[in-house]
């Protein structure tokens, strides 16, 4: 079970309020800089209290994860509104106009959410984003059935540390992207993913042992596997999601850092069923 004195999920002194994100993505740094160092990112719809201001920035918790940090305030709006969507397709445009010619808003990423108020032909308007196409978009409480093939659509993607949107993200970023589209969250950081998910895989190297969607973790890292041998994780050697042979990632992992420290797997249509109690706090 987590310990909330963990600085990365501590909760800041003070009154909060609720904001919503309102930009397609926005940074949640380490400091209050605009070259902070990057520790996650919220996407477009997703909850964090904010607990004060510095300058531009605020201090927030992050509502999906409890991960805290700093961000500009001006990519924030409140009230909080309803999310009755969320974004399906790996990567989407929003548009000013229920046009795919009109000038596109900005970019939204695979389980951005959405308050949608209104449709014309094809086309969803969701308040405070613009216009989206309805094949890009689905209701919030539909769940994919295998995380790995939701891993599988960010193959390529550019590594990017702190990131978990399309356009970059790293190891963490991938899996909680992948169980979070099949109902299953997980927390922000390798560490935690490894003591508080799923149930360990004792004999994980004997031939065969692991299937499609077991973790496969190192101190600091962690990929998923697409069968019981190739694993696809985003890392700094390819910079970039790739997909490769476990055992010639442990060799070179070995080479250069260290050897795995051990494999879990989760059961998706158990632990979706109920919040985790890491998030809940209960």
């Amino acid at each position: 079970m987590p310990t909330f004195d963990d600085k990365r999920l501590t909760r800041p002194d003070g009154q909060p309020m609720p904001y919503q994100v309102t930009a397609g993505m926005v940074a949640v740094r380490e400091t209050p800089m605009p070259d902070g160092r990057l520790a996650t990112q919220a996407l477009h719809g997703e909850i964090v209290d904010v607990f004060r201001e510095e300058g531009e920035f605020g201090l927030v918790q992050c509502r999906r994860d409890r991960y805290c940090g700093w961000v500009l305030m001006e990519a924030l709006s409140a009230p909080v509104l309803p999310v009755t969507h969320k974004v399906s397709s790996l990567k989407t445009h929003c548009y000013v106009d229920p046009d795919l010619k009109s000038a596109p808003r900005f970019l939204l990423s695979l389980g951005a959410r959405l308050s949608i108020s209104g449709r014309e032909g094809d086309w969803l308007h969701a308040d405070r984003a613009g216009w989206v196409h309805a094949r890009h978009v689905a209701p919030v409480e539909a769940l994919e059935d295998d995380p790995a093939s939701v891993a599988e659509r960010f193959l390529q993607t550019p590594y990017l540390w702190g990131g978990r949107e399309s356009l970059g993200l790293d190891c963490t970023g991938l899996t909680q992207q992948a169980f979070e589209a099949a109902g299953v969250m997980l927390p922000r950081d390798s560490d935690m993913q490894f003591a508080w998910c799923g149930t360990d895989i004792p004999d994980w190297r004997a031939p065969n042992a692991l299937r499609r969607g077991d973790l496969v973790f190192w101190k600091g890292h962690v990929g998923i596997m697409t069968d019981s041998e190739r694993l696809l994780h985003a890392n700094a050697w390819h910079m970039a999601v790739a997909v490769e042979p476990l055992e010639s990632a442990i060799t070179r992992i070995a080479n250069y850092y260290a050897e795995p420290i051990g494999a879990r797997r989760i059961d998706v249509s158990s632990e979706r069923q109920c919040r985790p109690d890491w998030l809940s706090g209960h």
